[in-house]
């Protein structure tokens, strides 16, 4: 049995076992830094390397996938399925169609969700997948024909009891549909493999709005819990323009909020006046049916858009970051915290590098991190597991109390945790890693070393 080992060891441990990982690397430290400190007087968690071990995925699937596109070329792509954790239940996590997708990156999001998912209460373990296909500009024959021969990979590893991956970047209804049609022709099975999926075959009620809505609850909770306050009159900052970014700017307008900007790959919008639900909605639009770009937004309503840049440098009392990793640096988290940021919640996955979420904290910024803040989405996702396997559906009132339940709950556990003697305020990075820990290590501690 081991004895403790630094943090600084055991990340030397981590880096020379994943070599250039640095977004995996990134995600560990992160973790890390808060989980080493709880468990110093804890030794049964040392004695059975229990983050050494979820640090490692149990295992890693990569495959070749071969597709043709309309011109008759043969395409190849590689994609992916990273397994970390099932000890609290079957693997659970999107998959991810980007340019930019790797090994490195799928494992910090297979990490990341797998604390994440712990946190919903729900039993569900992490996993992650994806390829470096990019569905931008392709046609929908070429998405179908990408996602039937990534399925006939995949397949064989995932299973409702199993594996059940969702969407992600990327990865919208229309990804998925293909992917389950290919999924049912190969196993001549219909079951709950697949979450995201349309109504007609199985999905389930507000998926779309869930990591969304679940960013700005839990936004909610950390300024009544911590300031004393609403967002009620309070400016936003959403980047992003999907599901995440356009429901949360929903939410934060139904709370009484005014939402000022939006983004893309190719920069943000700033309006001025307010993107208010109709704008929304024309957004949402946009983005799912004519897949155009956030700059088509300034010759419908008017506002500026900024190319090439970030919204972080305009003044708002609250940020949610919904786009993609390591979004804001350091110097854009420095501006903000001089423009008076009162609050970040993140939508996305790990938007915020790690110099710049010390910089809010130091800064007493409340810091809502992804595996808290983000984890509506997988919430209402093993809701939709649970009436696949049940052959149930729960109408939307019960869903959407059901999400502000599991939300609130994430919150507690993560105030619970995260208190910090002479700091102002929760440190909810914090608490959310050392609640999401806490039971997934004392179930791998039930089961011995396997």
């Amino acid at each position: 049995m081991s004895e403790p080992v630094s943090i600084d060891t055991f990340m030397e441990g981590v880096k020379k076992r994943n070599p250039g990982e640095t977004e995996f690397h990134q995600a560990v430290f992160e973790v890390a830094s808060t989980i080493f400190p709880y468990i110093a007087d804890k030794p049964i968690y040392h004695k059975w390397e229990i983050m050494r071990r979820i640090a490692e995925p149990d295992r890693i699937v990569s495959f070749r996938v071969c597709w043709q596109d309309d011109a008759g070329h043969i395409r190849v792509n590689r994609g992916y399925r990273i397994q970390n954790n099932n000890a609290i239940g079957p693997y659970k996590g999107g998959i991810r169609f980007h340019p930019s997708v790797n090994q490195s990156i799928l494992k910090f999001l297979a990490f990341e969700q797998t604390f994440k998912n712990s946190l919903t209460g729900l039993p569900m373990g992490g996993g992650k997948g994806g390829s470096d296909f990019n569905p931008k500009g392709k046609s929908d024959a070429e998405v179908m024909r990408f996602c039937q021969s990534f399925m006939t990979e995949l397949f064989r590893h995932i299973g409702d009891d199993i594996d059940v991956p969702a969407g992600d970047i990327g990865v919208g209804g229309r990804e998925i549909g293909y992917m389950f049609g290919q999924w049912k022709r190969l196993t001549n099975r219909f079951n709950g493999v697949l979450t995201g999926k349309g109504l007609e075959y199985g999905g389930s009620l507000i998926r779309p709005e869930a990591t969304g809505y679940g960013c700005v609850y839990f936004l909610e909770n950390m300024l009544k819990h911590d300031l004393k306050a609403e967002i009620e009159g309070k400016t936003a900052l959403v980047s992003g323009s999907g599901n995440v970014a356009t429901f949360a700017a929903q939410k934060i307008n139904h709370r009484g909020g005014k939402v000022l900007t939006l983004s893309d790959s190719d920069g943000f919008i700033y309006d001025p006046k307010g993107i208010d639900l109709k704008k929304i909605d024309w957004v949402i639009d946009l983005k799912t049916k004519r897949r155009g770009r956030i700059a088509e937004y300034v010759k419908e309503f008017g506002g500026e858009f900024h190319a090439g840049k970030k919204p972080w440098g305009l003044k708002a009392d609250v940020a949610l970051p919904c786009a993609t990793q390591n979004e804001i640096g350091i110097e854009d988290a420095k501006v903000m915290i001089k423009n008076g940021v009162k609050a970040v919640s993140e939508g996305a996955n790990m938007p915020t590098s790690q110099d710049a979420t010390h910089a809010f904290l130091e800064a007493n910024v409340l810091f809502g991190p992804a595996k808290a803040a983000n984890a509506g989405g997988v919430s209402v996702s093993g809701l939709e597991m649970s009436q696949n396997a049940a052959h149930i559906t729960w109408k939307e009132g019960e869903l959407q109390k059901m999400l502000r339940d599991i939300m609130d709950g994430i919150h507690g556990k993560c105030a619970q945790y995260g208190q910090v003697k002479g700091k102002k305020y929760v440190d909810y990075v914090q608490g959310a890693n050392v609640a999401g820990f806490v039971k997934v290590a004392d179930a791998m501690l039930a089961f011995g070393v396997v």
